[in-house]
């Protein structure tokens, strides 16, 4: 087995395109190569770290996550430590690390139904363990809780994520049909299995750009709409000083 690899070699051995493996440096997921004279050299660790990376991504991880994960890896800690430590402070900040919580507590502070638990698992915000729910998404839970105090229904905000994913389902389909479109024909079975192969990176590349596009598309979106917010909320408040 090599001890190093240009990028494009990274890319054959680990199954990942060399897209990807960029995209993963520039969220800081995989270090840089080592670069001598014009070429990146990447060393086996790195091959271990994407394979790693991966699996991860394959499992429904977010890049948030596994960098939390990949960073207490780097400190000597395991995965329970992130994700089962209690430390001190807040109930909230304990669930950054704990990433559980009872029946009790969801409805204590999320004046949770059954409805909206059920709904939760469904989504897959909570996952059921034992007598407790682990948490997918601790600071969602806590950004829900915030809504919560301030009068929010959380009905109402599960009910938005099932609109937001099914919309989110024909986004994600429009992409990928860029190439299924051109390429899933009856002359598919007739390919070889290299030209399968590259049209399975080719669908694989649509992922990060994909992703980039419609988180950008949609911060945009929700700056506009929050900008008109506060633009209405500062007009009803002019025009009340000037009725005072």
């Amino acid at each position: 087995m090599k001890n190093e690899y240009r990028i494009t070699e990274l890319a054959e051995v680990s199954g990942v395109s060399v897209r990807n493996i960029r995209v993963y440096q520039d969220r800081g997921l995989l270090p840089p190569p080592e670069v001598r004279g014009r070429t990146g050299w990447y060393s086996q660790e790195h091959l271990v770290r994407l394979n790693l990376i991966s699996r991860l991504l394959d499992r429904g991880y977010t890049f948030a996550t596994i960098s939390e994960l990949l960073i207490a890896a780097s400190r000597g800690l395991k995965v329970e430590h992130v994700l089962r430590d209690r430390p001190r402070g807040g109930r909230l900040r304990s669930l950054k690390r704990a990433a559980t919580i009872t029946v009790t507590e969801l409805r204590k502070t999320l004046n949770a139904s059954d409805r909206a638990i059920g709904l939760s698992q469904k989504l897959g915000l909570l996952v059921k363990e034992g007598g407790a729910f682990a948490v997918r998404n601790p600071d969602l839970l806590e950004g829900a809780e915030l809504l919560v105090r301030n009068g929010i229904d959380i009905d109402r905000l599960l009910e938005r994520w099932v609109q937001v994913k099914a919309d989110l389902a024909d986004v994600a389909d429009s992409f990928v049909s860029m190439v299924t479109d051109k390429y899933f024909d009856e002359n598919l079975p007739d390919l070889s299995e290299k030209k399968v192969s590259e049209l399975a990176e080719l669908i694989q590349a649509v992922r990060p750009m994909a992703h980039d596009i419609v988180e950008t598309a949609f911060a945009e979106a929700l700056d506009d709409a929050i900008s008109r917010a506060i633009g209405e909320a500062t007009t009803f408040y002019e025009a009340g000083e000037r009725d005072g």
